[in-house]
């Protein structure tokens, strides 16, 4: 009966309060060790004197019988814990493992073995490269074309390799706070600033090798994009779309091939709007495939406080993306407008693009990391080959009515 009495005056979410602020606030110890719970449930001198100063006899009664009820029908519930994240481990398959170890971080900071970057580089090189063959004078012959390409997917993976290095010399310090980068060459002290920057300056001579083996003009038209590849990583720190700056550095290869083939966009008024209309057709997918790539950082991206397209509009992702589907396929069939392209451009190319954006952006999972990865990689390829095989057809088609032309006029020439 007193004891009834007792919990009566001090009801029984009272007398959970108090425990609750006993426990937490003077004995950290009960939290560290949820194992000792039922000690200190059944032994108030372990919380220490502190606990009781300045509770009244009825209450510290009422505390006693209600903690010997909660001892014998609840049991604690351990913290739980995170655990440690792997630690580095050199490559034992792939390119990497053949190389020397004193090679591999450097081969780790151009990304040699997610080459997928390099190919979202040397797509926009491709597309400007059919699309200006037509243009030049003659047309280009397929030998030309073929050789322009290979040169520019070297050249692709060259400055995609400098750009990657000149991001993890801006994100050093940012790297080791994102699980996906946190093992990344720098991050993990591998190689130091110094050694990163000297090697960018090999890699930048190396591209520029690349570059003097075409016409004098590319030089002219190439060196603006180093200002973006240096600016990009800087631009995470004071937008939510630094996504538009990778843009206009990855696209950069849609204006290339129009000098690569002698074709002058200061005279040249449709070469001009082509161009300008593909360049921005390929920023609108740069940012559209890079928007799904941004998601698999998105958690780790708002701790480390690094600014994306994904953070700035996450739950309306797949409307944006939709938008920027839209906008890349309309700019691309205005650049074939403004050049001529026939049926085979519009169906294969535009057609195929807004297909394939459109089961992407349909069947993404935004939500899943691996789900995130696939479609950047493989989007690279199915939307990228759709547009390339559109516009290769609409070449071929182009060059072999050129040819047929030039059969006809050496016959008719002949006849006079």
């Amino acid at each position: 009966m007193p004891t009834c009495r007792l919990l009566h005056r001090l009801p029984l979410r009272h007398a959970l309060s108090k425990r609750t602020s006993l426990t937490t606030s003077h004995h950290p110890s009960f939290i560290l060790r949820p194992s000792q719970t039922q000690t200190a449930l059944s032994t108030p001198r372990s919380l220490g004197l502190a606990a009781y100063r300045g509770l009244p006899t009825h209450s510290l009664t009422a505390y006693h019988t209600t903690t010997k009820l909660l001892s014998t029908t609840a049991s604690p519930t351990p913290l739980p814990t995170n655990p440690d994240p792997p630690a580095y481990q050199p490559p034992k398959t792939g390119l990497l493992s053949l190389l020397p170890a004193s090679w591999v971080p450097y081969a780790e900071l151009t990304r040699i073995d997610k080459p997928v970057g390099a190919y979202y580089l040397y797509f926009p090189c491709v597309f400007s490269t059919f699309l200006a063959a037509p243009l030049a004078t003659p047309i280009a012959s397929p030998v030309t074309v073929v050789g322009t390409s290979l040169l520019f997917l070297a050249g692709a993976v060259i400055m995609r390799g400098a750009g990657c290095t000149i991001n993890d010399l801006w994100d050093r310090n940012l790297d080791p706070h994102v699980a996906r980068t946190r093992l990344r060459p720098l991050a993990r002290g591998a190689v130091t600033p110094f050694q990163a920057l000297v090697f960018t300056g090999a890699q930048l001579l190396a591209g520029l090798a690349v570059l003097l083996q075409f016409p004098p003009a590319c030089f002219f038209y190439a060196t603006p994009s180093l200002l973006f590849v240096a600016t990009y990583p800087l631009a995470k720190r004071v937008t939510y779309y630094p996504q538009f700056v990778l843009g206009l550095t990855f696209s950069w290869g849609a204006i290339m091939g129009f000098p690569a083939l002698g074709v002058d966009l200061l005279a040249d008024t449709g070469a001009q709007v082509a161009a300008g209309c593909l360049y921005l057709s390929n920023v609108a997918w740069t940012v559209l495939y890079d928007m799904i790539y941004a998601h698999m950082d998105v958690k780790d991206d708002a701790k480390a406080g690094i600014k994306s397209i994904a953070l700035k509009h996450y739950g309306r992702t797949k409307q944006v993306l939709s938008g920027l589907a839209l906008v890349q396929v309309a700019l691309l069939a205005g650049a074939g407008t403004a050049v001529g392209a026939g049926p085979a451009f519009y169906v294969g190319s535009c057609g195929g693009a807004l297909v394939t954006l459109g089961i992407m952006i349909r069947r993404v999972n935004l939500n899943s990391v691996k789900d995130c990865w696939w479609w950047f990689v493989n989007g690279c390829w199915i939307t990228g080959g759709a547009i390339t095989v559109g516009l290769a057809a609409d070449y071929f088609i182009k060059y072999a009515g050129k040819e047929e032309k030039s059969d006809d006029d050496v016959a008719e020439a002949r006849l006079a």
